[in-house]
């Protein structure tokens, strides 16, 4: 039986007497304060705040509108219930937004992490990531990582002049990582930015170390992996991972979608008000690891998920980065890398630091692999090596009527 959590009487009273008053905790980022790399442009205005024209700034990005066909955890499903990675980047919003109202936070600086946070993201998933990451490791020593990409999306590729605490927050969000407090880290100037992304890219283990240095970069963080534990579980239904009727337990009405949302925001607001830094509670900490370490098990690494893409997209995807890359290194301007690659992005360029065609060949590659939807990267493939009938399996639509 589901049972949805309350705010206890007593903050309820707290939070609508700091209201009345004007009392509120006085934790959120201030805009007035925020930083660009050129300060002499994207000036707020008193209609137009700093994080809010981030927000603008994402929202209109070239890149924005290929999350719609990104995969979240299913690829290969022609099914309009299951998740995309353009609703998962709402769903973290609506619920940090919830959890920033509640605590007083600035909204539009979540707004802005929150929609950006997974911007360079590969097609198929976290295992396009880690296919990505082994061949551009094994040419040049270098990890892909896609939060540190997203950054690199925002504020090199396209230069955006982005603040500083927008993308310190998205570079910060780590989906895969949970913790029961979160306290704002100290990100001084680009210059430390800088050197913190360089360090990710030398050294995967980095990632792990980072912090977000602000609560509205904490939130995002936490609530990153409230938006995917119960969802995910929905689409595994969806998905008929497990038909109807004989899914595991765990993947039940006990752990429902909103059940999860609302009772990890509660406890995450009960313990984080007038704070200066985000907590769970023990109990509430110890089942968001327990579900997700469920979802791991039941989901993620299950033969039908993982084993599907080894098999299909792993090939793919590699093949097609050293044909790129041998594309490039020639110089054939009639390959896609340049006509939908590079073409494009020095089409829509803001006046980077050096011309994109002087990146090193294999960060070019990594780029163009990394802003592929799903269905670009398949037929990409199919246009690249005509005739190779390589055994991509579909779940259609009607496969279940027979």
């Amino acid at each position: 039986m589901s049972s949805y959590e309350q705010l206890s009487p007593e903050l309820t009273e707290r939070i609508a007497t700091d209201i009345r008053e004007g009392t509120r905790p006085a934790f959120a980022a201030k805009s007035s304060l925020a930083i660009r790399r050129d300060p002499t442009a994207d000036n707020e205005t008193v209609w137009r705040p700093a994080y809010a024209r981030d927000v603008d700034k994402i929202m209109h990005h070239p890149y924005y509108n290929r999350y719609t066909d990104k995969t979240q955890v299913f690829s290969f499903y022609k099914n309009d219930d299951i998740t995309r990675r353009a609703l998962h980047v709402q769903l973290v919003s609506r619920i940090a937004r919830s959890i920033g109202a509640a605590l007083n936070l600035n909204l539009d600086l979540i707004e802005a992490i929150s929609l950006g946070h997974d911007i360079g993201h590969t097609p198929f998933g976290h295992a396009g990531e880690r296919y990505l990451s082994e061949v551009y490791q094994a040419e040049t020593g270098r990890f892909f990582n896609h939060n540190v990409h997203s950054v690199r999306v925002l504020d090199q590729i396209f230069p955006m002049n982005l603040t500083l605490d927008t993308l310190d927050g998205i570079i910060a969000h780590n989906g895969e990582y949970e913790m029961n407090e979160y306290r704002p880290s100290v990100m001084s100037d680009f210059a430390a930015f800088d050197e913190m992304v360089e360090g990710c890219y030398v050294d995967e283990r980095n990632i792990l170390k980072i912090l977000p240095s602000t609560l509205e970069g904490c939130v995002v963080r936490v609530c990153d992996i409230i938006a995917y534990l119960g969802r995910d579980r929905l689409d595994a239904v969806h998905a008929k991972l497990y038909p109807a009727g004989e899914h595991p337990e765990d993947l039940g009405t006990r752990t429902v979608n909103a059940e999860i949302i609302n009772n990890l925001e509660v406890n995450i607001i009960e313990h984080s008000y007038g704070k200066p830094y985000i907590m769970l509670d023990r109990d509430h900490y110890a089942m968001m690891s327990e579900a997700k370490r469920d979802n791991y098990q039941l989901i993620y690494k299950t033969e039908k998920v993982s084993r599907a893409l080894d098999l299909q997209v792993k090939p793919i995807m590699q093949r097609m980065y050293y044909r790129l890359l041998a594309d490039l290194k020639d110089g054939i301007k009639s390959s896609p890398i340049y006509r939908h690659h590079i073409d494009f992005v020095m089409g829509n360029h803001y006046a980077g630091k050096i011309p994109y065609t002087e990146n090193e060949p294999n960060q070019i590659v990594v780029d163009y692999i990394a802003s592929m939807t799903d269905d670009y990267c398949v037929e990409l493939y199919d246009y690249l090596f005509p005739g190779d009938k390589f055994d991509l399996k579909y779940h259609g639509y009607f496969e279940d009527l027979g």
